[in-house]
């Protein structure tokens, strides 16, 4: 089913492109040969914008793996702290005045668990009508999470405690493959990149990704590296993983029908039947065992679910908008890899 188990995604990828000044400026600083922006230039900028989403994952992308030539002591610099806190303050600002609409958690759940008869979304595209090149602008914009799928989550559990806790971290441990490297999610993502002709260097596709695809990565890395948005992180992981199965079911399909590969179906297979145990277990022992020790998180856990259903409903309105006027999601083209599977 795999057929190249290198470890790609292990490497420092290189720099991106800049999208604006706000990005040109955190990459000159990264490189070590320019000043960072100005604070007038980040409240200026669109919050959800190319520009302002790309320095913002610059920022973020320090704490997972870095970039090539940029010095690891760049993940703790004070002066580009002082500029990623300005740019999160634009960010969670603009998440609570556009996503906040649920005040109990219980509203915010009732939402996810029932799905809709006439579904429109982009899996029900991809499903009943998306063709294989659909199916690859998806894989691509989405490789910049699923490479370090789950990764974002695990901050937060050194913030929880009791049966949140340990609930959390098995959850976890079955998306890090329970113990064996061929399993961990990111492996099989990488392998169902294989099979549709990407490349499966961690960040390749950061250049080609839409500001859309960046947010609802941000928006994990936002909410995981902040101890004061513990619950919002245990909400977003409740709404992933309670709209992972049915989403997958027709993923795996889409999947099959455009004869994607046995190792793109295998993957959202693996996560039809492991999403929809995680989902009980989320819902009642992780979000039920930090509101039982901290009652005080429950809005913030219902903001995280309605700020990821935000993000995620700009994102799929992005990838449909442009597939039903027939061109591209993508900011570059992407080529089609030729894979030794002897």
């Amino acid at each position: 089913m795999a057929h190249d188990r290198e470890e790609p995604e292990s490497r420092e990828p290189g720099l991106p492109t800049p999208r604006g000044p706000l990005s040109r400026g955190v990459e000159a600083y990264l490189r070590g040969e320019g000043r960072l922006p100005r604070l007038e230039d980040v409240a200026r900028a669109a919050v959800y914008g190319e520009d302002l989403q790309l320095a913002l994952y610059l920022c973020y992308e320090l704490h997972y793996r870095g970039f090539a030539g940029v010095s690891p002591d760049r993940e703790w610099d004070p002066e580009l702290l002082r500029i990623r806190a300005a740019l999160e303050h634009r960010f969670l600002s603009a998440l609570r005045a556009d996503a906040r609409v649920h005040d109990s958690v219980d509203e915010a759940l009732a939402g996810l668990l029932v799905e809709p008869v006439d579904g429109r979304g982009v899996t029900h595209f991809l499903r009943d009508e998306g063709e294989l090149w659909h199916v690859r602008e998806y894989a691509a914009q989405r490789s910049l999470y699923h490479l370090k799928e789950a990764d974002p989550h695990a901050w937060v559990l050194p913030r929880l405690w009791g049966r949140a806790k340990a609930a959390m971290a098995a959850v976890e441990f079955d998306e890090w493959g329970g113990g064996r490297a061929d399993r961990v999610h990111a492996r099989l993502f990488a392998d169902l990149m294989t099979d549709l002709g990407l490349d499966t260097t961690y960040g390749r596709y950061l250049d080609a990704a839409s500001a859309e695809a960046l947010v609802t990565v941000n928006l994990m890395s936002l909410f995981g590296l902040h101890r004061a948005l513990r619950g919002a992180l245990v909400g977003h992981f409740a709404a992933v993983e309670i709209t992972s199965s049915p989403g997958s079911r027709r993923l795996a399909e889409a999947m099959r029908r455009t004869g994607a590969g046995p190792a793109a179906e295998h993957f959202y297979d693996e996560h039809v039947e492991a999403d929809a145990v995680h989902e009980q277990v989320v819902r009642h022992d992780v979000i039920g065992g930090l509101l039982e020790l901290e009652p005080h998180l429950a809005p913030d856990v219902a903001f995280g679910i309605d700020a990821t259903e935000f993000v995620e409903e700009r994102f799929g309105a992005r990838l449909l908008a442009d597939w039903r006027a027939s061109r591209s999601s993508l900011r570059a083209t992407i080529a089609q890899e030729t894979v030794d599977i002897s």
